[in-house]
């Protein structure tokens, strides 16, 4: 089934057409029945922002979060995790699942992924999710609507890596939901960061227990030696190892998780990364640091260690890098389209990184439907209806200004004054002024960029892996019923294991 709806996607997808993007949306999906009435969270709350103040607090004194997981690590060893923190799910040598990132708002761009997941997915061992698995703070109590609920009818276990919102509760929610551990002893912090730094909230266990009603089936639970041990983790099979790191609030990985990391890579079997924080992105290199020297990339770089790709969350969308690493190839890739506000893409400059040739880079959305995107949407935010730019128009734009082969076949368009000074103004290039569209600018007031009707440009990832091969491919979920029932394929790599 997946194979047929793959080569149907193909047809659909942005990269085809601009209804394959999903700007001529005739019916909206069927998600709009399955989201909660409950209003979210808002970034323009005081009481919001003062929760997540741990991303504040870990900048300027230190990130608290390698000794805590240190802690977390030792109760779960005394509960008798397995030593490897190894996962053992009953998949024999070939099997698919799906990789998902960055996905609890609760709110109309979460729920618009769930239809198409759930298609694409029927079959799939299990699900990954790299990053964010909640927002805004991680909260124990919230993850009724914001994962529960959504993922009700997935019919296989689910696990994840944290990210740095999981961390702004300590990870209790995070390791009460996934781990089922209590919560830690309180330890008293020291200095001024210990007096603001915000603690596990408390967790109803009675809403907790309700929540879990959702996802009660005996496919949906994971068998004693598939239980996830802790913030990180390896999903051992014949043919491939997925090994989940957690990186915590600024991305470095303490002594003891850097240790256990090069264990488990030194196994001659090929392996994969998924990772809170991407190695590439925005065509920059970002590789996380170990305590006491070298990074994460390090580790991945070394041939006997078998890498064949490194998939991290955090920035929501997808983009993928074919970097050469002596004789072979590693696919970089950032998949954090799974239900936050999206990330421009339009931002993104020609690629060069790492060798990395602009015509080889793949991301969605494509450069200019993120930059119709944004100019609808502060054309009706701040009532500036000249800075909207068809997508047609903002596809000869970013074609233009990148230098690269059109994606999809480009219409006549004639650029004008205005066109240029929209894209200008909606950051396509640098300049001194420019309306936000970055990533520091979302930390703290995304709702300007948040959206509830389609096109949602919202993805998610099917892995299938084989002794000889692993393939991946990004589904879309635009929100719009048709590629609900077909969901467009945007990108497709298959990966060599042998």
């Amino acid at each position: 089934m997946v194979e047929v709806t793959a080569e149907r996607g193909k047809q659909l997808s942005s990269r085809v057409s601009e209804e394959g993007a999903g700007w001529s949306c005739t019916q909206i999906g069927t998600f709009a029945q399955l989201r909660p009435g409950r209003k979210g969270f808002t970034w323009f709350n005081a009481r919001t922002l003062w929760r997540s103040r741990n991303e504040v607090l870990s900048g300027l004194f230190g990130d608290p979060s390698g000794q805590v997981r240190r802690r977390w690590v030792a109760e779960q060893e005394a509960r008798g995790a397995d030593p490897g923190f190894r996962i053992r799910p009953e998949v024999g040598d070939s099997f698919d699942f799906l990789l998902l990132g960055d996905t609890g708002e609760g709110d109309a761009s979460q729920y618009a992924v769930v239809p198409g997941l759930l298609k694409v997915g029927e079959g799939t061992s299990f699900a990954v999710i790299a990053s964010d698995v909640l927002y805004p703070a991680g909260s124990g109590n919230e993850y009724g609507d914001k994962f529960f609920r959504p993922y009700q009818d997935y019919d296989a276990p689910i696990y994840a890596v944290p990210g740095n919102h999981d961390w702004y509760d300590g990870l209790g929610g995070f390791m009460r939901v996934f781990c089922d551990a209590p919560p830690l002893r309180p330890k008293p912090g020291r200095g001024l960061r210990g007096l603001l730094w915000r603690k596990p909230e408390p967790i109803d266990e009675r809403r907790l227990a309700e929540a879990r009603k959702l996802r009660s089936r005996p496919s949906q639970q994971p068998t004693e030696q598939a239980t996830q041990p802790g913030p990180y983790w390896v999903i051992e099979s014949d043919s491939l190892l997925v090994v989940g790191v957690d990186t915590g609030i600024r991305g470095t990985i303490d002594r003891q998780q850097a240790d256990w990391l090069r264990r488990v890579s030194r196994d001659p079997r090929p392996k994969i990364l998924v990772t809170g924080k991407p190695i590439y992105t925005r065509n920059e290199y970002k590789p996380s640091p170990l305590e006491g020297g070298g990074t994460i990339d390090d580790i991945i770089r070394d041939p006997a260690h078998r890498y064949v790709a490194a998939i991290g969350g955090d920035v929501h969308n997808y983009q993928r890098y074919p970097v050469r690493v002596g004789d072979r190839v590693i696919q970089y890739i950032v998949s954090g389209g799974g239900g936050a506000f999206m990330h421009a893409t339009h931002t993104i400059q020609r690629v060069d990184v790492a060798g990395v040739h602009e015509d080889d880079f793949r991301c969605y959305p494509l450069r200019g439907d993120s930059l119709s995107f944004y100019s609808q949407l502060y054309a009706k935010r701040l009532r500036m209806k000249w800075i909207y730019l068809t997508p047609g128009e903002a596809s000869c734009i970013m074609s233009r200004q990148i230098g690269n082969n059109p994606v999809r076949p480009l219409g006549q368009v004639k650029i004008t004054r205005r066109m240029r000074w929209a894209a200008r103004l909606l950051g396509s290039w640098p300049m001194p002024f420019r309306l936000p569209v970055a990533t520091a600018f979302h930390r703290y007031l995304s709702e300007l960029s948040d959206w509830d009707t389609p096109p949602f440009f919202k993805q998610f990832l099917h892995l299938s892996v084989t002794p000889q091969t692993l393939t991946v491919r990004c589904f879309a979920a635009t929100g719009c019923r048709s590629q609900e029932l077909d969901p467009p394929l945007e990108d497709e790599v298959t990966i060599s294991l042998s």
